[in-house]
């Protein structure tokens, strides 16, 4: 088995790149996710600019787990389909060029009649895109939880690619009704990125709503333990979305993590 190492989005750090690289730096982490967005949208981060950044996190001795692709309108949405498209495939040889396998992807909730204008607009561009990404040798860890492990994997299931993998969040998970230990145990051997979030009920109007790690509903311990089993080889990211104060929080989340990281197997 492999042991579980620390991850940490940085833009949970609200702070700049360079800072929030040191911050990384300081919490001892193993990995990096970013955002394609900013100073590091693939537009803006010219040749001599990627070599410095990849400069920048060797010297700090952190990998780059993960690059996000934050979007307006979802995969689903045939408006605009076109340039989202040459948008992430610009983010894949960004990815690429910064030694990354992963490029995360918000994914819609999938559609459930299969032949709708929505549910082969989501099948044409999943498809287009896992084509762009086998030609760089990336996976796009799709972001889930509106929908049940089960049709998550049957979904995935019917596209003829290996590129299509899941990035798990449990705090997305509890948030949309879902047990998260129970569906993470479903998806075993698809998960290849996970958001460290936390979330616990916010009243009978509100539902569940985000709260520090180690303050909501998920138990961390199972959680690893489980991540272990499955001999998951990427980074427990910790990310924080909300909050007034989000750095104090990362920090205590990444202490409170490392609580629950289980030594390697031999």
């Amino acid at each position: 088995m492999h042991a579980l190492r620390l991850g940490l989005v940085l833009e949970s750090t609200g702070l700049p790149v360079r800072e929030a690289v040191a911050e990384a730096a300081r919490l001892g982490v193993s990995g990096v996710q970013v955002d394609a967005t900013g100073p590091l949208a693939p537009d803006s981060l010219s040749a001599t600019g990627r070599r410095e950044f990849l400069q920048l996190l060797r010297s700090s001795g952190l990998e780059l787990a993960a690059v996000n692709v934050p979007l307006r309108r979802g995969l689903d949405v045939a408006d605009g389909q076109q340039a989202r498209i040459e948008h992430i495939g610009k983010v894949l040889r960004l990815a690429a060029d910064l030694h990354c396998g992963r490029v995360v992807l918000p994914c819609p909730r999938l559609p459930q009649e299969p032949d709708t204008p929505r549910s082969r607009t989501l099948q044409e561009t999943l498809t287009d895109l896992a084509r762009q990404a086998d030609y760089f040798g990336i996976v796009l860890a799709l972001e889930l939880g509106w929908d049940g492990a089960e049709a998550v994997v049957r979904y995935l299931s019917s596209f003829d690619t290996a590129q299509l993998k899941v990035t798990y969040d449990p705090a997305n998970y509890l948030v949309h009704g879902y047990d998260p230990l129970a569906e993470l145990s479903r998806l075993s051997g698809w998960v290849v990125h996970v958001h460290a979030r936390d979330a616990c009920p916010a009243g009978l109007a509100r539902g569940q709503q985000e709260v520090p790690l180690g303050a909501g509903e998920v138990d961390w311990l199972t959680l690893t333990a489980t991540l272990q089993v499955f001999n998951y080889q990427g980074v427990l990211a910790v990310e924080r979305l909300e909050g007034d104060n989000r750095l104090a929080d990362v920090r205590a989340g990444v202490a409170f993590l490392r609580r629950f990281l289980l030594p390697a197997q031999l």
